[in-house]
């Protein structure tokens, strides 16, 4: 990590073993920097007060080696992060406004998505960042986890009958809520069909009715124009005299037609004309047929008007027209179908939701079981390390109990709460001395005891499903002498199958270190590039004889220091 303008580090660039790494130094020296550093880079709350006074920005730069194929590498990769030869470049900045902005391989991402990537990458365990292993929730998370495929198998297979449950309880809830709404809709769309199908509309017919309706109420009119007309076509036979239009055309066809040998332009003129006698004695027979079928009866208008005004009672319901009339009746009775259907949908969820709340007992207990008999072998675990961390007389040991709940599950006889999980509350119990009763971990123990409770857990879970990088800020305060050198041991052989990075005041445990950084301040307070130094040889005895008597050149602590390192060599 390169670290710029963060609290007391003006430029300093960190580099971690791949092993166990200890960082040490002076107190108020900036060693808790490197643990803040690292955890903006995991996506850590942006807190303006971290940028050095007179900086613009705080500037955090790391390389990250990730595992092929790891789902920290698919997500870096769904980011649009580019890799560098199997390693994350990633960078966050915060600025003395407290603007925060995060990038992961180049690319500029929310800063969630580094947080993301933290749960995957790194456990870390501090004064405070410890407390989340004290939550219930945590607790059976990481006793799944050791779990395996034991609870693994049965929790997936819950799980999603879980969801179904809770989808089929919420379809359910809404279709019985809102039966009365749902029968008025259906006694309206009932009313409104029987009332369509009373009048049996047709499709345009409402068209057709009006011009009916137009022609009948014209009639007398319509008739006596086509006698005017029919009479000035063809003549009238009341008055021989009259002089129509077919007598007056035929008159010029003879006239043309007896000279139309002479001149073919005439003969051309005279057909036209023939044409026109032919059309005008066609127009006259429909004249006079017309008026002949012209149907003038009131009765008829009368029918016609009464249809009419049925129909129109429709549209004014149910559509613009007739046609939108016959639509709406269609939907309705697909709706009302629907409808009449609910009552059936009702009685198939509620037999779902029955057959569900059966399967979810069945899973319920055999997660219950499975996690019964992980945590009997975790407390053991787990205990077995306490003794070695100087607590040979504490008992570390899992409840995994249930809450009644007549709404709930049977499991074991009982009916009990249930939730996304199982039926399980699991909470991790401490008895630190024979005698105590077993309480929970946040309430039994001290904080020289939760420090080597957590460590204990942790490298119990190293040899499941170890977590690539496990950060530990001053979990040793509280913890001196044989303790303090047995939790080195543990932190070395932690980092024998993950990267180990531990902030601590005692030499005990920095002996242990593959790799031993000194944080160190320059004389006007700040902490440069060369302020984080790797120690070798005599300047780590140096400081380790400092930490040990706060006296670099004592010969006596020398001497402890150099012992504390053969031990240490000797163990690995």
């Amino acid at each position: 990590m390169r670290i710029r303008s963060l609290g007391v580090i003006d430029d300093a660039v960190v580099e971690l073993s791949p092993g166990f790494t200890a960082v040490t130094g002076e107190t108020g020296a900036g060693k808790t920097m490197v643990v803040t550093s690292l955890g903006l880079l995991l996506g850590g709350r942006a807190d303006p007060a971290l940028v050095r006074i007179g900086a613009k920005a705080a500037v955090v730069e790391g390389r990250i080696a990730l595992r092929p194929g790891s789902s920290a590498t698919l997500r870096a990769e769904e980011a649009g992060a580019e890799l560098d030869e199997g390693a994350l470049l990633v960078s966050r900045t915060v600025s003395a406004e407290g603007r925060s902005r995060a990038f992961l391989g180049g690319r500029s991402v929310p800063v969630g998505v580094l947080s993301e990537l933290a749960d995957e990458l790194v456990a870390v365990h501090g004064q405070t960042d410890q407390q989340g292993l004290l939550r219930p929730a945590r607790q059976r998370e990481a006793l799944d986890r050791y779990a395996g495929d034991a609870v693994a198998g049965p929790l997936a297979k819950y799980a999603g009958a879980y969801r179904r449950l809770r989808a089929v309880a919420v379809e359910l809830e809404e279709l019985i809520t809102r039966a009365r709404e749902r029968a008025q809709e259906a006694d309206l769309l009932r009313f409104g069909l029987d009332e369509i199908a009373a009048v049996e509309p047709l499709p345009g017919e409402d068209a057709e009715l009006a011009a009916e309706a137009e022609r009948l109420g014209h009639a007398e009119a319509l008739a006596s124009a086509a006698a005017v007309a029919h009479a000035a076509l063809a003549g009238n036979p009341e008055d021989p005299e009259s002089v129509d239009a077919t007598t007056l055309v035929a008159g010029a066809h003879r006239a043309l037609d007896a000279v139309r040998s002479h001149d073919p332009a005439l003969a051309a003129l005279a057909e036209r004309i023939g044409e026109v006698a032919i059309l005008l004695g066609d127009v006259a027979g429909e004249l006079a047929g017309y008026a002949d079928d012209l149907d003038a009866d009131p009765l008829r208008l009368a029918a016609v008007e009464e249809r009419r005004a049925a129909l129109t009672a429709l549209t004014r319901k149910y559509g613009e027209d007739i046609s939108a009339v016959l639509a709406w009746a269609q939907e309705g009775a697909a709706r009302l179908t629907e409808l009449d259907g609910d009552d059936d949908r009702i009685e198939q969820l509620t037999a779902e939701r029955d057959g569900l709340r059966d399967e979810l007992s069945v899973l319920a207990q055999e997660l219950t079981d499975a996690r019964t008999e992980a945590a009997a072998r975790f407390a053991e675990a787990v205990t077995a390390e306490l003794a070695s961390l100087a607590m040979p007389h504490a008992r570390v040991s899992f409840s995994v109990s249930q809450s009644e709940d007549p709404e709930g599950v049977a499991v074991g006889g009982r009916t009990v709460a249930y939730g996304p999980t199982g039926a399980d509350e699991v909470e991790l119990l401490l008895a630190p001395h024979p005698g105590a009763p077993p309480r929970p971990i946040a309430k039994g123990a001290s904080g020289g005891e939760l420090s080597r409770v957590m460590l204990a857990v942790e490298v119990v879970f190293a040899g499941t499903d170890p977590v690539p990088t496990y950060l530990f800020d001053e979990v040793d305060a509280g913890v001196g002498g044989k303790a303090a050198v047995e939790i080195g041991r543990r932190l070395a052989k932690l980092a024998k199958s993950a990267q180990v990075v531990v902030v601590t005041h005692l030499p005990q445990v920095a002996a242990f270190a593959d790799r031993q950084l000194l944080v160190e301040k320059t004389n006007d307070g700040t902490v440069t590039r060369s302020g984080v130094t790797v120690l070798e040889g005599e300047d780590r005895v140096r400081e380790l004889s400092r930490m040990l008597a706060g006296q670099e050149d004592s010969e006596t602590a020398r001497a402890h220091a150099e012992e504390l390192l053969a031990t240490a060599r000797a163990d690995g």
